[in-house]
């Protein structure tokens, strides 16, 4: 291990941070990249050798939730985060200072960090009659921005909010709300949507930043395809019940009590992008789904708050092959067995195959060979 690594390991002891614990935040950092396991080092020596990256955050409409959702992180804490491996400067929640002491630390930083510092919004953004429905510090939230995207390196929309426009962007939508890409046009923009996010995908997409001095690769709407590159429903512990047809009816019923598909009750995993159902959160591996509730697409631009939780998505054959049997078997005489319409299907299937193999095997004869043909069995 090189000595940059191990003098930052030092910086942590001192910190009361064990070289376990360190090394722990690395390792997840890079698995949650999609890295090798060998790049490890590597994301820790580039935290001794870039220094702690000065981040500034900003709030508006929002409810704190994607704040609170990373005080709950356990590796690293949030005493680990702001204060070893990034320098938060700004942030309204977290900060001890308020009121024209904090205005004086937003203004140094931006000024020490011109260009270099990481903006991260939390929140969308009013736009109606000038953006007159958030201020912080005598400012709108729209003058905020524009003048903190001005010097900054690169902005990360944390939450669904500050994404897309959230909740607050809902039709009518009367304040104008809209998410930050919306408004900033000339600065790289990492979008990490959820309601709320986990705080992993925030500290991976960082650490990735700061080890590779670039953004991660992203979709088409501006995430980490680290991130949200699969839709949860792959990796979902309820795929099983979905592809043999069991669906949960009701809300606690046996169905639900027994851990069936929630589509039918509006789960719109099978059109969600996220890696909740693998990093799950509050780091006893949980998430919606493992816990009863349909996913509500929260991280989906058109699909949180704008569909109600009971409606089912629209996805490419929803119900199983006929080959797997339903839920609820059908009564003898009144329809099909399923088991029976499944090899009659598949008996079809192959007949159709052995008929298109033998075709191919017969002698191509000419039209007149085939009237002979007709003619002596006449």
């Amino acid at each position: 291990m090189s000595g940059g690594v191990m003098k930052k390991e030092e910086d942590f002891l001192c910190a009361g941070v064990s070289r376990r614990s360190f090394m722990k935040t690395c390792i997840t950092a890079t698995a949650m990249m999609g890295l090798p396991f060998s790049m490890h080092t590597k994301v820790a020596e580039a935290m001794e050798k870039n220094g702690n990256p000065s981040v500034i955050w900003l709030h508006f409409q929002e409810c704190t939730g994607c704040s609170e959702s990373l005080l709950r992180s356990t590796h690293p804490t949030i005493s680990t985060l702001i204060l070893d491996m990034i320098s938060l400067d700004y942030h309204e929640t977290l900060m001890a200072g308020s009121g024209a002491q904090a205005e004086k630390s937003l203004h140094d930083s931006m000024l020490a960090n011109k260009g270099k510092y990481l903006l991260v919004v939390e929140g969308a953004i009013p736009t109606k009659e000038s953006g007159i429905y958030c201020k912080v510090g005598g400012k709108t939230a729209l003058e905020s921005l524009q003048h903190a995207a001005s010097n900054a390196a690169a902005i990360i929309s944390i939450g669904t909010c500050a994404s897309y426009g959230g909740i607050q962007s809902v039709g009518p939508n009367p304040t104008g709300a809209v998410g930050v890409r919306d408004i900033v046009k000339d600065k790289p923009i990492i979008n990490i949507p959820g309601c709320p996010p986990s705080p992993y995908n925030l500290l991976s997409t960082v650490m990735y930043y700061l080890t590779f001095k670039k953004i991660p690769e992203l979709d088409a709407l501006g995430r980490p395809k680290f991130a949200y590159g699969r839709k949860i429903h792959e990796h979902c512990e309820r795929r099983p019940h979905f592809d043999a047809g069991r669906f949960a009816k009701a809300y606690g019923d046996d169905t639900h009590a027994q851990g069936y598909c929630l589509f039918k009750l509006g789960c719109k995993g099978p059109a969600t992008y996220a890696n909740c159902s693998v990093q799950r959160f509050n780091e006893v591996g949980v998430w919606p789904v493992s816990v009863g509730h349909p996913c509500i697409g929260c991280t989906e631009p058109d699909v949180l708050f704008k569909m109600a939780i009971a409606d089912k998505v629209q996805i490419h054959e929803p119900t199983p092959f006929d080959s797997y049997a339903p839920v609820d078997l059908k009564e003898k005489g009144k329809g099909p067995e399923p088991l029976t319409t499944g090899f009659v299907g598949l008996a079809a299937g192959a007949a159709l195959g052995a008929g298109a193999m033998l075709a191919k095997k017969l002698p191509k004869d000419d039209g007149h060979k085939e009237d002979d043909h007709h003619e002596e069995q006449e």
